[in-house]
């Protein structure tokens, strides 16, 4: 989002203590209709509007009240939608804040070896932990959540799993395998009772979206997370921050990670300390032996059709992708000599010479056959209208809505 702007007053400015109305204007240059958030300066918008953040509110053309979330970083966000090559305008004024519901959440789950799992009204993903690594299990990368509702149902979908999964095993050591099985149905997180489950393979690889770096042919994957603080959550994006363990280089790996309320992508952030020279640094997906070859690699993206962990038992696909709307040295698909681990390869964005501490900065995510993406073509027309819309932000305070060229694709 573009962070500068203008405000257009609409009330007279009485004295620096009294508040006034002020008027965002919101305009949209590309052919695509926009639902996405608004990103405004919250120090600055609070001052010109001379509330504090329990008096301030922002109302639609309607009178509405919207949801709005103050981050980390210093921003006031609300969900804004403006047609195509127009503009439309939002009102901060005095009143109560709202939040008419939560469309983004996330947290640490302890009770299942240190997930971090957050979710959004479109998809839900997880990253490993510390616990898990003490057991000894392969499992580098960023885990999928498929759903087919905009309701939070992690901590549902982890509460059902864990207390089934203890019922299973009370079954089984009385000898009861066929009612074990029908609660391991009825409860397991890995199977699909009409609103999604987990139907991803991770294991040793990047899953979807994890960085790694790049010597030679071979990525240098990171096992799990050491340090995280959850820097936002909710009601409309969630942030984390991720610090590995120190690589045996002597680098350590840090990564940002957020998601919107709406989007099918999260931003990743990563860096690395302490590099001892510039580096190759990738982002990429994993690509399973069972569907080898449903993938394409652009310019500024890579995106594959997962077959899930059951082919044909699910009869279903996970789109994955990472994107690059910043642009990437290369984009490529890497494949090992022969599968390992049920892996034919990676597709990967690929930033040549990294710097000790220089940032390199993407986006990935998923999106399920069985909801709001339902085929690989649909898929790769919500990739190029992202991508669109990165390279040409909405504008705040800004009139101008002569027609841009799409980007290349």
């Amino acid at each position: 989002m573009n962070r500068l702007y203008a405000f257009i007053i609409v009330s007279a400015f009485l004295t620096g203590a009294e508040a006034k109305d002020v008027v965002i204007r919101i305009s949209n240059s590309t052919d695509i209709q926009r639902h996405e958030l608004v990103e405004l300066d919250a120090v600055r918008i609070l001052a010109e509007a001379g509330l504090d953040k329990n008096s301030l509110v922002v109302k639609n053309r309607i009178g509405q009240l919207l949801t709005l979330q103050y981050t980390y970083d210093g921003k006031l966000l609300f969900d804004a939608s403006v047609r195509p090559h127009s503009f439309t305008e939002y009102t901060v004024t005095r009143g109560v804040p709202v939040v008419d519901n939560v469309w983004v959440k996330g947290r640490l789950v302890p009770e299942r070896k240190d997930d971090i799992a957050w979710e959004n009204d479109r998809c839900a993903y997880r990253v490993y932990g510390p616990a898990l690594q003490k057991t000894g299990e392969k499992a580098f990368g960023i885990d999928i959540w498929v759903k087919n509702t905009p309701e939070l149902v992690v901590d549902e979908r982890y509460a059902l799993d864990i207390s089934g999964f203890q019922e299973t095993m009370r079954l089984k050591a009385a000898g009861k395998e066929e009612e074990a099985k029908e609660n391991g149905l009825a409860t397991s997180f890995h199977v699909d009772r009409g609103r999604g489950y987990d139907p991803y393979k991770v294991g040793p690889s990047l899953g979807c979206g994890t960085p790694a770096l790049l010597l030679g042919d071979s990525l240098v994957m990171p096992y799990c997370w050491k340090e995280y603080e959850i820097l936002d959550n909710g009601p409309l994006r969630f942030t984390v921050a991720l610090t590995y363990c120190k690589a045996k280089d002597g680098s350590t790996e840090h990564r940002i990670i957020s998601l919107d309320k709406g989007c099918n992508f999260n931003k990743m952030t990563v860096w690395y300390e302490n590099l001892p020279q510039t580096t190759d640094v990738v982002g990429g997906v994993v690509v399973h032996e069972e569907d080898s070859t449903a993938f394409s690699v652009g310019r500024n993206y890579v995106e594959y059709a997962d077959p899930t962990d059951d082919i044909l038992g699910n009869s279903s696909q996970v789109y994955t992708a990472c994107v690059f709307p910043e642009g990437v040295d290369k984009t490529a698909y890497l494949p090992y000599v022969k599968p390992e681990n049920g892996n034919t390869g990676h597709i990967v964005g690929i930033h040549r010479n990294l710097r000790s501490n220089e940032c390199f900065t993407y986006y990935f995510g998923a999106a399920w056959s069985k909801y709001d993406v339902r085929t690989q073509n649909e898929w790769r027309l919500r990739i190029k209208e992202f991508v669109d819309c990165k390279r040409h932000p909405l504008t705040i305070g800004d009139n101008s809505l002569e027609k841009k060229d799409s980007v290349p694709f």
